[in-house]
């Protein structure tokens, strides 16, 4: 079974309702930005971090034109100073490649160590579109799924306000 397929099915194990949208491979929020999505729902950034030692990973969420104050992140979830994880880390923990970062990742997470930051903002928008492991689709599933789909794993959710 691929990355894709194992997000689906877990999203049909929990009921969760989604669409999912093919696309040519993106990289970036801007070049998510250009396949013209928004009218399906609001694409999220993601960021994966690191806190000064690398014992602690997190996955943060927020809107895609919105910048990550790093600073208020870091105090917002009490962290020691924060930087971006590497390729090999992000392939670790989540099994995920450059690209292809997603809230959805956390299926890859056995270990439940990495923690999911949140944007306060994500809050108020009833659609999210997320990519489903790779960066040649997007899912759009509700804010409420979302976080469903991440409590089922166990991970640590903080709510910040970016």
């Amino acid at each position: 079974m691929d990355k894709k397929e194992k997000v689906f099915k877990k999203l049909d194990e929990l009921n969760i309702e989604y669409e999912v949208i093919d696309h040519p491979p993106v990289y970036t929020i801007e070049e998510m930005e250009n396949l013209n999505l928004e009218e399906k729902g609001h694409i999220v950034k993601n960021l994966f971090l690191k806190n000064s030692n690398g014992k602690s990973h997190y996955l943060v969420l927020l809107k895609g034109d919105k910048k990550a104050d790093l600073k208020s992140i870091r105090s917002q979830i009490q962290s020691s100073a924060l930087s971006f994880a590497s390729e090999e880390r992000l392939e670790k923990h989540l099994n995920l490649l450059k690209g292809a970062v997603t809230p959805l990742g956390i299926i890859n997470d056995e270990d439940h160590c990495v923690n999911v930051v949140i944007d306060d903002d994500l809050k108020n928008q009833t659609l999210i579109g997320v990519h489903p492991n790779v960066n040649t689709s997007t899912v759009f599933i509700s804010y409420n799924d979302m976080v469903k789909f991440i409590n089922n794993f166990g991970n640590e959710i903080f709510y910040v306000n970016i």
